[in-house]
């Protein structure tokens, strides 16, 4: 199992749990590894809340193409911090996701956390 940073996070934080397994279909997956995806998750879900602070979280899967699948074949599970009045008017407006720190320093402030 690994854990990375989304390319294109929704919020600071946003970050996926993955297999090493290449599964896309999520019954398929052996119960060990869906065991582990979801122990992971859950230690993502705590260094999150320590670094964070977050008001809530949004944990989920896309799967298959249709459903937003960048890699159709590869399931993984979003990790996304969220806090009361994230949403705001730039996606709508500007086209565009304004987020206050880079991919590098969400790479700081969480490895730690991941480090004990």
């Amino acid at each position: 199992m690994f854990v990375l940073l989304n390319l294109y996070p929704y919020n600071s934080g946003h970050l996926m749990v993955a297999p090493y397994a290449h599964v896309g279909d999520f019954p398929r997956l052996e119960p060990t590894t869906s065991a582990e995806l979801m122990a992971v998750t859950q230690r993502a879900v705590d260094a999150l809340r320590q670094a964070y602070s977050p008001d809530g979280f949004n944990l989920g899967m896309n799967l298959g193409r249709s459903a937003g699948a960048g890699v159709p074949d590869h399931l993984h599970m979003h990790v996304v911090p969220r806090w009361e009045g994230d949403t705001n008017f730039m996606p709508v407006v500007g086209q565009t996701k304004v987020l206050p720190e880079s991919l590098d320093q969400t790479y700081a402030r969480l490895e730690p956390h991941f480090s004990r």
